[in-house]
This record gives C-alpha cells, structure tokens and sequence, in this order.
C-alpha cells in the first residue's frame, strides 16, 4: 500500500499567536514623543516662573524642573502607548 499523502489542513502552518507588545516598541515612541512635548512646554515657559498652584515659586533648579518634567511627560505617554497596544491586541482564540 503506496504512502497516504497529507491533505492541505495537515500541511498548513498554525496561524501566528498573537505576542503582546514588546516594552521597548512601547518605551522608545514615548521617549521620542517626551522629547518633542519638552520642547514645545519649555519654549512657552521659563521653569524659573513655576509656582506651586499660583502659591510659592518652585524651589528647584532648571535641570531638576526639566528632568522630572521629561519623566512625566515619558510616563504619560508611555502609559497611553501601552493602553492603545492592549486595546489594539487581537483576541485569543
């Protein structure tokens, strides 16, 4: 009896599983996008100007006021890049 060969459905790769995003496809936009929202912010305001909620004056250097403005403007993005991917991620099967 000559070999049975295979029918197409036995032949046919599984599909891809779908792979959560990766932290870097996630960081690295972020990163970019922090850099640009620094420059637009700090073109219209001098971090010596800052107060507190129209209060007392924020006693920090320019660096540190740039540096944790960075961050949080990284953090922000970086959690609304994350949400998108989840909301955009495929359904398990």
């Amino acid at each position: 009896m000559p070999p049975r060969l295979p029918t197409a459905i036995e032949t046919a790769p599984a599909p891809p599983r779908p792979r959560p995003p990766r932290p870097l496809a996630i960081l690295w936009p972020a990163f970019l996008m922090a850099g640009v929202m620094e420059m637009l912010v700090f073109a219209l305001v001098d971090p010596g100007e800052l107060r507190w909620f129209g209060g007392a004056a924020i006693e920090a250097s320019r660096t540190t006021v740039y540096s944790l403005c960075f961050f949080a403007f990284w953090g922000v993005i970086a959690t609304a890049t994350a949400i998108t991917a989840l909301l955009d991620a495929p359904e398990p099967e």
